[in-house]
Formats: structure tokens, sequence, C-alpha cells
């Protein structure tokens, strides 16, 4: 095999780095095997490269792959030879598995050629389809994004082969130009031999996301400027009860989308329902700050880059969508709000990129009637940097609240060479019409950050005064300006110590957070990890020393009847850290942290064991505990859960999540089933039961068993 690769100071290239797409009308059927005609003519690409653990070497295994389309869909045709096929690890065959712990096959598609947005999607040698929307040169990404795509696969004795089939409808691309060139970089990874290979892009400063260092693809000139209706409505049933009250539930309702352009989409959505997504992962908080659950809910995921005010962080969160749709209860559960109906437009035009989204929710019993109104403006700036602006605005009984920012950050992947460095920040101000302007109603954020492979620093300054109030965001500390700064050092071992793969340090990592009105202490944390590194056989370990501060201005109840008393507490803590590599049938996590809480003491547990039995079963097991010593009181608390995910195939699968949280006395099933009798159409099966554990016997307290059916059809 004669290839050539050039190793500059920009990036790693390996020739051929353009890859040209053949026409075909032949029908292609999608099995995997890669037998039609279209497939034996078309210009394969072979030239990979070795990211780990070899860098810069050939790909030890042969990997080929070729791209045609028809007039309605791209089809990318894999050739993963392999010498062992009989060691192929591949235990994962759910939608949007876990493609770190298989063997697999990664495609990137940055249909703009923009270098800095894209669309990735993987599969491993069972068929199991994973996909995601990559942002700000692979800054952000969208996991839980499912586009309408398939993918069919072969094992044979010369490997394994996969036949991806992609509509041009699930991808966005421009119009109108006299020759397509789209950004395309592909990523094979071998998970026996901890191998990583890529066509282009290898070094170790950069992912697979980051769409600047791909290949062009070339050919696609005879695309067609569509228009496209889907319509995707929803009908549920089912019956629910608490306490003594029972009773049927049903519901219907449904989203259609309009492909204005391929670059632009228009979603609007009437009655809309959340019932199939999983519950949250719980937590025990022993801060006095509020914790953060992730947006589940796909319909606010699909457009998250679009409105993210580019704040960044997890202090302050400008815009959370969780306000939307969702009340919490007194008990602190969560109850759901009615959407009667939304609208929202998402799209690119040049380099222009602009995002609009209105949602309308019913009036409950302990919420009124709200509207819920955001627009968000992004413009490309350079080769990499962006500018932007974006308003959040809520509607209530005549009053009306915004928070309204702008942003930017530059980006180069050229610094020093070709390291990565980003910088940047946002600007946000709240208002409104109860309390009219007021000045200190803003908050700040600005950033640097160096991520690269074995030096990586990040620094930042943020701000934020008490009057400044984002309604439909989420404050987890408020009235504070912080400074925070981390430098972590990963060298790799040349000669001696050949079985660690990267070592890992940090010198320094220090937060520092003061109240913003009196300039007094409220948090302090310096984390010194004296030792760390990773293996070449996939476990890693870290040993990390911890000196912490909080600064209270009120009473703390930390638990009911453990209070602990104004004043400013500094504490010294121990971190150890051990993960087994996951892609053994059996892997282990745990962290222990021992040492000094408050002016007391505290010891913590964290573990998680997971089994992977086969692909048809996965079982982990999640166990923490908190054993508090204070002068004021003594307290433990437990927190147990397991997860079974379950896949007949790659259209037949779901979850069984139980949980049980001492500190809340209950136990939380829930149970999901989904099946794809085509793509793009789905059906689930949910099924939510809680316990009241108080009494040490277990209360069923409320429950709901539902049925879902979303159906798909083009106008």
């Amino acid at each position: 095999m004669l290839w050539t690769v050039v190793h500059g100071l920009q990036a790693q290239v390996s020739l051929p780095n353009t890859m040209t797409a053949g026409y075909t009308e032949a029908p292609i059927e999608l099995d995997g095997r890669l037998d039609e005609e279209a497939w034996q003519n078309a210009v394969k690409i072979s030239n990979f490269t070795q990211r780990e653990l070899n860098f810069g070497e050939p790909a030890s295994e042969r990997t080929e792959v070729a791209l045609i389309f028809d007039n309605d869909h791209i089809y990318i045709g894999v050739w993963c030879y392999d010498s062992r096929p009989e060691k192929i690890i591949a235990k994962e065959l759910r939608r949007d598995f876990n493609y770190e712990l298989d063997d697999n096959f990664i495609i990137i598609l940055d249909t703009y050629n923009d270098k800095r947005n894209g669309f990735m999607f993987v599969t491993n040698p069972n068929g199991a389809r994973g996909d995601l929307q990559v942002f700000n040169n692979g800054g952000s990404t969208n996991a839980f994004w499912n586009g309408v795509w398939d993918v069919r696969t072969t094992v044979t004795s010369e490997g394994w082969f996969a036949e991806f089939k992609i509509p041009f409808y699930t991808l966005k691309y421009r119009m109108g130009l006299d020759k397509q060139v789209w950004g395309i970089n592909f990523e094979r990874n071998i998970r026996r031999k901890r191998e990583q290979s890529r066509w282009q892009g290898w070094s170790r400063d950069n992912r697979i996301e980051q769409v600047n260092q791909a290949g062009s693809l070339i050919g696609l000139d005879q695309l067609e400027d569509k228009q496209f209706v889907e319509v995707k409505p929803y009908g549920l049933g089912g019956g629910e009860y608490s306490g003594e009250n029972t009773g049927a539930v049903g519901n219907a309702g449904g989203d259609i989308n309009y492909l204005i352009t391929p670059t632009y989409r228009l979603n609007v959505t009437f009655n809309t329902d959340f019932a199939q997504v999983e519950a949250d992962q719980q937590q025990i908080n022993i801060t006095r700050f509020p914790l953060f659950f992730p947006e589940l809910r796909e319909f606010f995921l699909e457009g998250d880059d679009f409105f993210d005010m580019g704040f960044g962080g997890n202090r302050i969160i400008p815009f959370y969508t969780r306000r939307i749709g969702l009340s919490e209860r007194e008990d602190g559960s969560l109850e759901t709000v009615p959407i009667i109906a939304g609208a929202r437009l998402l799209g690119k035009e040049a380099n222009s990129t602009v995002g609009l989204m209105s949602l309308q929710t019913a009036a409950t019993d302990d919420t009124p009637a709200q509207n819920f109104s955001v627009g968000s403006w992004r413009q490309d700036v350079g080769r990499q940097s962006v500018v932007g602006a974006m308003s959040v605005n809520k509607f209530e009984r005549g009053r009306w609240h915004t928070t309204t920012g702008v942003n930017g950050r530059f980006s180069t992947a050229r610094f020093l060479g070709n390291r990565n460095l980003d910088v940047g920040g946002a600007f946000i101000k709240t208002h409104n019409t109860d309390d009219g302007w007021v000045g200190d109603a803003f908050a700040y954020r600005a950033f640097l950050s160096y991520p690269n492979d074995q030096i990586n620093i990040f620094a930042s300054t943020q701000r934020s005064p008490a009057p400044f109030d984002p309604e439909v965001g989420l404050m987890r500390r408020r009235n504070f300006r912080e400074s925070f700064a981390q430098i972590n050092l990963r060298p790799r071992p040349k000669r001696r110590f050949m079985w660690i793969r990267q070592f890992d340090f940090t010198p320094g990592g220090l937060t520092y957070t003061q109240f913003d009105d009196t300039k007094e202490i409220q948090s302090f944390d310096y984390q010194f990890r004296y030792f760390g590194f990773d293996t070449r056989s996939g476990e890693r370990i870290g040993f990390d020393y911890r000196v912490v501060s909080e600064g209270l201005r009120g009473d703390f109840e930390i638990s009911p009847g453990v209070v602990i008393p104004t004043g400013s507490y500094w504490w010294r803590q121990h971190e150890a850290e051990f993960q087994s590599f996951q892609g053994r049938t059996f892997s282990l996590y745990s962290k222990f942290i021992i040492g000094e809480f408050y002016d007391g003491t505290s010891t913590q547990t964290r573990s998680n064991l997971l089994w992977r039995t086969s692909k048809y079963f996965n079982i982990s097991l999640r166990y923490e505990k908190n054993v508090i010593d204070l002068p004021y009181g003594s307290f433990e608390t437990d927190l147990i859960g397991s997860r079974i995910e379950y896949a007949l195939n790659p259209n037949v699968f779901g979850s069984v999540l139980t949980q049980w949280n001492s500190a809340q006395d209950e136990f939380n099933l829930n149970f999901r089933l989904q099946i794809i009798p085509k793509i793009g159409t789905d059906f689930f099966l949910i099924v939510n039961q809680i316990y009241d554990t108080t009494s040490g016997s277990w209360v069923s307290e409320r429950g709901t068993v539902l049925g879902k059916l979303i159906w798909r059809f083009i106008v």
C-alpha cells in the first residue's frame, strides 16, 4: 500500500486527503454486504494513521471507506478488516449506545464546510447506531440528537463491514453553490489493542469532533434543492395513581417539521409531551447550593447549541430549559406543566446562524399561563471564531422578564504551530417590568483555554451581583465573583514506564469565590493531583489533595436536625480514584474522599460496577455513601442504584432504572421499552413507580403506566 503522510506544523495530513463521491442510479440494498456493482466501482480511501497507541504509525488493520449517493441518500461503505475477528469487542446493541466501550467506526460530516459544525454517525460490529451534532469545532456536542438514518453490518472471517444510509434531509447544507465541498473524516477504534486510527488529523491534541482537521468530500454536485415536510403525530394512553386516586391517562399531539431549505428548518409542536423521557439520575446534596440536573427532553436538546448564551461553566446557566414545562412541588418533586403549542426556526445562511423559539404553557393550580420566547444570532468570524447575541423572554399576567446578552470567542487550532487555544467571554443582563432598570442586574464571564494533550490550561473570571436574576435560568450561586485557574500536565513516557500511556498531574487547580457585596470568602478550593496515570491497558488511577473553605452568612442545615453555625470554615481532604478498562466484561469505577469537613470529618465513597454480560444485556450497579461527623450531630446518606440495559436488536431496546435515596427515603423504578418499527417511527412503553420507605417498609406512593406511539410520514 502506497500512501504519503505529511507531518507539518499546522496539522497531520495524509494524502489523499480528498474523497470523491460517486453517483449511482442502481438501487442499494442495505444489508452490510457491500456487494453491489456501485460499491465495486467506488473510489476507496484507505490511508489511516494511528493516534493511539503508536502515534504516527500506519493502522495495524486495513480499513477502507467509499461513498456513493443517489437523488435522496448518501451511502457510506466501510471495510474494517481484522486479522483476529474472533477478538472483536462488541457488546452494545441499543440506539445511542456507549460507543467508547466497543470496536467502532465513526463518520463526521461538515456539510457547511465551515470548520465549526458537523454531524457524527457511529456504529459497531453489531450494527448499533449512535449519532450527535457537533458545534464550535468540537467545543460542544448534542448527544441527544437523533437523526433519521440507518446502518447494517456483517462480521466474517475477514473482519467486519458496515453500510450506512443517510437521507439528505437529515443533514443541512448550502445550496446554490457551483461546487459542493464538504468536510469529512473517519475514525476506527479497535478496543482489544486500544488502537485508534484516523483518516486525517490524528494529532493527540485534536478530537474527531474537531472538524477543522477533516479532509474534503467532493462530487456531490447533483444535489437538488427540495422542500420537505415531516409530520410526527403521537398518541398515548395508560393509567396513573397517587395515594388513593387512580385514573386513566390519554393525550395526543405532534410535531410538524418543515425543511424550508436545506439550511433552514421550521418545527411546530402541538400539545407537546415528554412521557418517554427517562427519569433523572438521583443525587445527594451535602452542599448549600442547588443541584444541576441535565435536560433530557429531546425537543429542547435538538436546538441546544442554537440557544446557548456562551456563558459556560456551571455557576450560572442563563437559559435552563427545565424551567419550561416543569414546575417544582413543595416536596421537591417535579410537576409537568402542559405546553399548548410552540414553534422553532433553526438555520444557517452564509456565516450567520439564527435560532428563534416560542412556547406557550397552560395555567395550573400553582403556575400561571406563560409564554417563553427566545432569539439568538451568531456570526462566524475568521477561521474558527464567533460572536453572537441572545435574548430569553418570559411573559405572564402582563409581566415581562428578559435575560439578554452578547458573547464572543476567538478559537484557533494553529497556536504555536498546531495547538488549540480558545479565548472568550459573555455579558448578560436581566430586566423585568416589576423592578424597572437595575444597573447591577448583570453578570459576565471571561475565559482562556489551552486544551491540548500534554498541557491543558484553563482560567476564567466571572461576576454576578445580587440583583442579577435570570428567571428562566439556573443560579447555583448568587451575589458572587469568582476566579478559577487550573494547569493539567499529562506527559507520555518514551522509554521507561512503557506500560503507562500517560501520566496525570495537576500542580494547581484553584477556585476563589467571594461575596460580591462584601468581598468576603464565599468558597475556596485548591486541588492538587500529585500523582495519576492512565495505563496502556486502559486503567486510570489518580490521587489528589484538597484545601477547602466555606464562608457561611447564615446557619446551614446540612441534614435534618444538623445545623452548621454561621462562620468561616477551612478543611483538608485526600481523594483517590480508580477506573478499570470499561471494554472488559467487568469494569469498576471507585472514588474515595476522606478527611476534614467543616469542623468535623467525613468519608465519602462512590462506586460503579459495570457488567457487560452480552450484546443483549448490560448491568450497572451504583453506590454512594457519605459518613459525616460534626460537633452538631452526625449523619449518613446512602444512594443505591442499578441500571439494566437490554436490546433484542438495534430497533428493540430499553432499560430498567432503580434508585433508592436515604435522604428522601424513596425508591424509584423506571422501566422503558422502545420499539422502532421503521426508522423515524417509535413506540414506547413506560412504567414509573415510586415507593415511600420512611417507615421502614415500602409504601406505594404514586405510579404511571403509559404506552406512546410516535409515527412519522412525509408530505
